[in-house]
């Protein structure tokens, strides 16, 4: 039987993944990790590899014990009763001898962050499309997308994702020219290079020119929203830009703003753009949360109770700083009063954090995922092109609470919303108004809801 079972795990845990919906960043941060220690009679021991997931046992036998079994005897035939060991339970001298990989020493530029890799970014439903195009770019700079377009708001990744491209080249190809610049540094050289002089020609701009022109073969600019409407600084960078990727320099840009949602943009640059991929990384899904409260605990090699990530993870969605400052400031919270983490512990510590008194944000976002949950769909369901009805009449839903509770643009909505056109989201707003005229019931009944779900009066 243990064969039998170690033959078919693959398809069983494959089984599992689509037929209960799990999503994809839950079945490779927990699911995948799981195998097949004993059997012995009707009792399967299943192994959990803490020692890449951190404590998350009860967190499993919770929430996906049952769909396992049922997964298994689907395949199988037989029905199992099921326990769950963790490899740190078996042999815990492993976990508290583990030994990280000697670092290897690389030229990196001092503003490019060693610790931000692909291998710390925790991939979910909200980024892996951004994740995926990265690591292209990283593979092969200057050959397959130039430029990369990587938008999103605030602490969301995007910075992440720019300094994993520069340690993943220079990890491969130390003699790569990495030149890592925010928009403000960016900005600023130029003011000090045309400063005092309109001579094109002059010593500092021929300084300025080789810095970001000759001597780069991969030139990344974060937030370029800031050189904006900066005639000065937006001329010099389109000049860079183009010789750049004409010389097949690859090119990295980030910004809080889709392209076509800046108005003051020039249309030179919009296709210029254009010429490359442009990927959003959007506020992370309560599992990708969890994921990522997973990984610092695990990190911090402490223990920290389902239910205590679970109240982070629901409480603060928009924003990954956010969720990361939060369970820093528990642990460092807990380690000052030396005292464990309990529920307790972490409510005083984020009590200026989390309060139901404090009225949360209303963003896009925010109602994508609150709509997800309400239909029991996913994010990405939403965002896909999908068109079967209980995927396109909750994306209709969706898209006329944005309208309704947000001052957001139809184009911004759109882009949200899986990069669709404005048109698009106003037709969707008028399928949801004639289903409120006709006085369709169940129309009326989920849009109460939701609202009263993301705006609580």
């Amino acid at each position: 039987m243990e064969y039998e079972l170690q033959q078919n795990w693959d398809k069983i845990l494959e089984h599992m993944h689509i037929a209960f919906s799990i999503s994809d960043v839950v079945f490779r941060t927990f699911i995948k990790k799981l195998n097949v220690y004993s059997v012995q009679d009707n009792l399967l021991t299943i192994l959990i590899d803490d020692t890449e997931i951190g404590d998350s046992k009860s967190f499993i036998q919770k929430k996906y014990s049952t769909f396992l079994a049922a997964s298994i005897e689907e395949i199988t035939g037989v029905h199992y009763q099921l326990k769950f060991i963790s490899l740190s339970e078996l042999d815990p001298i492993n976990r508290e001898n583990k030994t990280k990989a000697p670092e290897v020493k690389r030229n990196i530029p001092s503003n490019i962050n060693p610790n931000y890799t692909f291998d710390t970014f925790i991939v979910g439903d909200n980024n892996d499309f951004a994740q995926a195009a990265s690591l292209k770019v990283a593979e092969k700079p200057g050959e397959s997308i130039n430029p990369l377009y990587i938008y999103g708001g605030a602490g969301l990744g995007k910075t992440h994702l720019m300094h994993a491209i520069a340690n993943y080249i220079l990890e491969n190809d130390p003699s790569k020219r990495v030149v890592y610049v925010t928009s403000e540094k960016f900005t600023n050289e130029i003011v000090e290079a045309v400063r005092g002089s309109n001579n094109d020609h002059s010593q500092s701009l021929k300084a300025f020119r080789e810095k970001y022109r000759e001597n780069v073969d991969v030139l990344l600019i974060d937030d370029i929203q800031f050189i904006i409407g900066k005639e000065a600084t937006q001329q010099e960078f389109f000049f860079t830009f183009s010789h750049l990727t004409d010389s097949k320099k690859q090119v990295i840009i980030s910004s809080d703003k889709h392209p076509s949602t800046m108005t003051t943009l020039d249309e030179r640059f919009r296709s210029r753009f254009e010429m490359g991929i442009t990927v959003d990384v959007k506020a992370p899904t309560y599992e990708t949360r969890m994921a990522i409260l997973r990984s610092k605990v695990d990190q911090e090699n402490i223990h920290i109770d389902d239910s205590i990530l679970d109240f982070i993870a629901s409480n603060i969605i928009s924003n990954i700083r956010e969720l990361q400052g939060a369970i820093n400031k528990v642990i460092s919270f807990s380690s000052l009063c030396g005292k464990e983490v309990t529920m307790d512990l972490a409510k005083e510590a984020l009590s200026d954090k989390i309060n139901p008194d404090i009225k949360r944000p209303i963003t896009i976002d925010y109602i994508l995922e609150t709509v997800a949950d309400h239909f029991g769909i996913t994010v990405k369901d939403i965002l896909s092109n999908k068109r079967s009805s209980n995927i396109a009449y909750p994306r209709h839903i969706c898209m006329y609470i944005c309208r309704e509770l947000t001052t957001s643009p139809l184009a911004e909505i759109g882009n949200k919303l899986g990069n669709r056109h404005h048109s698009t989201v106003l037709h969707s707003v008028e399928i949801i108004e004639n289903k409120i005229a006709e006085n369709d019931a169940e129309t009326i009944q989920n849009i109460d809801v939701l609202k009263k779900k993301i705006d609580p009066q």
